[in-house]
C-alpha cells in the first residue's frame, strides 16, 4: 500500500502521459530517461495493469492508463493544494498560476489590472492567462482558476461568487435616434440586433419593469464569435446589443453608446471564481481570488454611485 502512495511515481506517469514521450518527460523532470521508465514499470507492476503502449516513436495510453491519469491528476492537485493550505501565511506564493477569463472582463477591463497588482505583490509568481469567451475545461487543460461571467453551468467544479453584473441594452447614438421614441421590448423581434455566438444558449430574453414582464426573442442581423467584436459592431451602428455593465460603462459615460429600454431590466448575472475539484485551494489561487474580489467590490460600489 505504501508503494501506491508514491507521489513522485504519479508525477513521472502524468508527465509521460502529457508529453507522449519518456525522453521529453525525463527532460522536463530533470532526471534520466531510465529513471522514468523504471518508475512507470514499477507503477504498472503495483497496479497489475498496462498503462501505456510503447513504440519507437510515441507512447500512447491504454484505457486503464487514461482512467488512472484522471484520478492521478486529482491526487496531485489535492497534494499541491494541501501544501499550499498548510503553508498559507508562512510561505509567499511562488510558481505559475494558469487562469482563464472572458475576453472583455479579462483582457481589457478587470482581470488585467488585478494581474498587475498580483505580480507586484508576489514577484516570484508568473501568470499564464487565457482570455477567451469559450468556456475552458479546467481539469483537461490543467487550469488553476476560471473566471466565469453570467450563469454557471452544472459541473463538478467548485465556485465562489465574487460579484454581480447587470445586462444592458445599448446602441450607438445614431442608431438609437432612428428608433421610435416609445420603443419597448415588445418590438424587440422587429429590430436589428448584433448577436454574440457565445450567448447561443440564451434563446429568449426576459425583460421586467414594475411587475410587468416581456419574454422575447432577438433578431440578429450579424453574429459575432467574440464579445469585443460584437461591441465593435454595435459601436459602428449595425444594431442593438446586450452587454454586461462593466463592458459598456465607459462607452455610455463618454457618449459613444446610449442605453435602450432603459426603464426595463434584464436578469442579473454573477461573476464567479471557478476551481477544479479539490478540498483546498493553493495559496497562489487564494491570493489572486482575494485581489479580484476586492476589485469587484470596488467596481460594484462605483456602479451603485454612478
Amino acid at each position: 500500500m505504501t508503494e501506491l502512495l508514491n507521489l513522485n511515481r504519479l508525477v513521472y506517469f502524468t508527465t509521460v502521459m502529457e508529453t507522449g514521450s519518456f525522453t521529453t518527460a525525463a527532460d522536463r523532470l530533470g532526471v534520466a530517461k531510465a529513471v522514468v521508465s523504471h518508475q512507470i514499470g514499477r507503477l504498472e507492476q503495483e497496479l497489475c495493469a498496462t498503462l501505456m503502449r510503447r513504440t519507437t516513436r510515441r507512447v500512447t495510453p491504454t484505457e486503464e492508463g487514461r482512467l488512472f491519469y484522471d484520478r492521478a491528476m486529482i491526487i496531485l492537485r489535492e497534494a499541491e493544494a494541501a501544501y499550499g493550505e498548510i503553508s498559507h501565511g508562512a510561505v509567499e506564493p511562488k510558481g505559475m498560476l494558469r487562469l482563464t477569463a472572458p475576453l472583455d472582463y479579462g483582457g481589457t477591463k478587470i482581470v488585467a489590472p488585478v494581474m498587475a497588482a498580483y505580480l507586484r505583490t508576489y514577484p516570484h509568481m508568473r501568470v499564464e492567462a487565457i482570455f477567451d469567451d469559450a468556456v475552458s475545461n479546467l481539469v483537461d487543460e490543467q487550469i488553476d482558476l476560471g473566471i466565469r461571467v453570467g450563469w454557471l453551468a452544472d459541473s463538478s467544479n467548485q465556485a465562489r461568487r465574487l460579484g454581480t453584473i447587470q445586462q444592458v441594452v445599448v446602441a450607438n447614438p445614431t442608431f438609437a435616434a432612428s428608433l421610435p421614441p416609445d420603443v419597448a421590448p415588445r418590438q424587440a423581434r422587429s429590430l436589428a440586433w448584433v448577436g454574440n455566438a457565445q450567448l447561443r444558449g440564451i434563446g429568449q430574453w426576459l425583460f421586467s419593469r414594475e411587475g410587468e414582464t416581456v419574454l422575447t426573442e432577438l433578431n440578429p442581423v450579424i453574429m459575432c464569435d467574440k464579445s469585443p467584436a460584437a461591441l465593435a459592431c454595435v459601436l459602428a451602428g449595425i444594431g442593438l446589443g446586450v452587454f454586461p455593465d462593466y463592458s459598456v460603462g465607459d462607452d455610455i459615460a463618454e457618449g459613444r453608446l446610449v442605453p435602450v429600454f432603459a426603464d426595463w431590466m434584464l436578469p442579473a448575472g454573477g461573476i464567479h471564481a471557478v476551481f477544479p475539484p479539490a478540498r483546498f485551494r493553493p495559496a497562489k489561487v487564494r491570493a489572486f481570488v482575494e485581489l479580484l474580489a476586492a476589485a469587484e467590490k470596488k467596481r460594484s460600489r462605483l456602479v451603485e454611485t454612478a
